[in-house]
């Protein structure tokens, strides 16, 4: 009898707990819920490429203007890696893309997928003017 009500307990627990994690992001496509990112209707006038390689960003800073829609692509030549603008709630996987419209500010761009000794030291800085 007991055994019986703790499978009972057990398996609703795992259904509740599968169920919870459902996700409210209406932009399946990206991957990513970022409220910074602009809907798709929208067109980037200009592209930022990001090139990520064993442990290190191809530059240390990068440049786009502010208010305007920027094509965001991580293009990544060995490894697996990612990157997050921190304060700004933008994650790019992989080698995707994502429109982006930044306001005014220096922002910190990490890696976001541990990629081996040296994801810690993974960085660089993105100037929005």
């Amino acid at each position: 009898m007991y055994k019986k009500l703790a499978f009972f307990l057990t398996a609703t627990a795992l259904l509740l707990a599968l169920s919870a994690c459902g996700s409210s992001n209406k932009d399946s496509n990206s991957g990513n819920s970022s409220p910074s990112a602009d809907a798709p209707s929208e067109s980037a006038s200009e592209e930022l490429v990001i090139t990520a390689t064993s442990w290190e960003f191809d530059k240390s800073e990068y440049t786009i203007p502010k208010d305007t829609p920027v094509k965001l692509t991580l293009e990544n030549t060995k490894g697996a890696h990612g990157i997050e603008i921190i304060g700004q709630d933008i994650s790019i996987r992989g080698n995707k893309s994502e429109i982006v419209k930044l306001p005014a500010g220096t922002y910190e761009i990490k890696c976001n997928i541990m990629c081996g000794n040296g994801h810690t030291q993974m960085k660089a800085k993105l100037i929005v003017s």
